[in-house]
């Protein structure tokens, strides 16, 4: 009987119609575990694909004193950490810069140091490179010294202009410096107090400081990177939640994600932007404004580094006085 005649009667005798489907007789077809339930399955239902490694830790380095940041030398193959050894905001001539093996061996804990062979610096905190220069911002000035020799090449006061806490440092195609100035004081008792303003500076190749960008928009500036493919810079939100996006002819940043807050250091590898959190102790990876949480339970993760040879996310732990050397899956 065909199902629309059938359906016809079933109504006119107030049965509901169901649809029926037309099947062989049982001795002409296996049974399924449609036609028998209590029969296994011979069909394995889809599986979800493994979930990637996680992050595995590869070293910890001790014997530092307020590590900032991390930088790797990719010419070298040598990594740079800054150690304020103090106060952020003092001008003890007392910081000093380290040179570490990528294996974790500490090469030489003080190649460069305040106070020693003519050398200024008080508390380095963000690390950039540029060909054989290592430049290193210094509360408010940016020193300058070869990366192979430790010796003095430069220094360029940013005070004339008002710089309260210069932060962290990128360096752009044509050699220019962008340094962040997160506005922050500490006071007697360790309380953080925020006089401003906001601010990213510029230092050309020819020394000549101008302010490139300011305003609240910045929400205390402190990591910077720049995104080649993106060809913007990156910045990271210190007293806010906000990754920002800026170009040097936006008059303000735009915000391409949020996140916990309390931003630290942002790097950009392949495509993907990894930035730390004192906020929740956290390194997390930013794509397509998507965080996805990669390490954990860092206390005080400061200025990270990214080590491209061999995938790995080098992070200062600025309280605890060691770099912890992560490996990504």
């Amino acid at each position: 009987m065909r199902l629309t005649v059938l359906c016809t009667v079933l109504a006119a005798a107030g049965a509901a119609c169901e649809p029926v489907v037309k099947r062989p007789p049982v001795s002409q077809t296996p049974a399924t575990p449609a036609d028998s339930p209590a029969a296994p399955s011979s069909v394995p239902p889809p599986q979800a694909p493994p979930a990637p490694p996680p992050a595995a830790k590869v070293a910890t380095v001790a014997g530092f004193l307020t590590p900032e940041s991390v930088l790797h030398d990719t010419t070298q193959d040598i990594y740079f950490v800054s150690n304020i050894n103090g106060s952020p905001t003092a001008k003890d001539n007392n910081g000093f810069i380290s040179r570490v093996r990528p294996d974790g061996a500490v090469e030489n804990l003080k190649f460069i140091e305040g106070g020693k062979s003519g050398v200024t610096l008080n508390a380095p905190k963000g690390l950039a490179l540029w060909a054989d220069t290592l430049w290193v911002a210094d509360i408010d000035a940016v020193r300058a010294f070869h990366a192979r020799t430790g010796a003095t090449i430069d220094s360029v006061s940013l005070a004339s202009l008002g710089a309260v806490f210069l932060n962290d440092i990128a360096v752009a195609p044509t050699g220019a410096l962008y340094i962040t100035d997160t506005g922050i004081r500490f006071d007697d008792v360790g309380n953080v107090l925020h006089p401003g303003p906001d601010r990213v500076f510029r230092i050309g190749p020819d020394r000549k400081v101008t302010v490139a960008v300011r305003g609240d928009t910045l929400g205390r500036p402190n990591g910077i990177a720049l995104d080649p493919v993106g060809k913007r810079f990156v910045i990271v939100e210190f007293g806010g939640r906000s990754l920002l996006a800026w170009k040097p002819e936006d008059k303000a940043p735009s915000v391409i994600a949020k996140g916990p807050g309390g931003f630290d250091g942002v790097v950009i590898a392949g495509g993907k932007i990894l930035v730390s959190s004192w906020n929740d102790s956290t390194v997390s990876s930013y794509e397509t404004g998507q965080e996805v949480k990669l390490i954990t339970g860092i206390p005080g993760p400061a200025d990270i580094g990214y080590d491209a040879k061999r995938n790995r996310v080098l992070i200062p732990v600025f309280p605890g006085n060691r770099v912890e050397i992560w490996q990504l899956p």
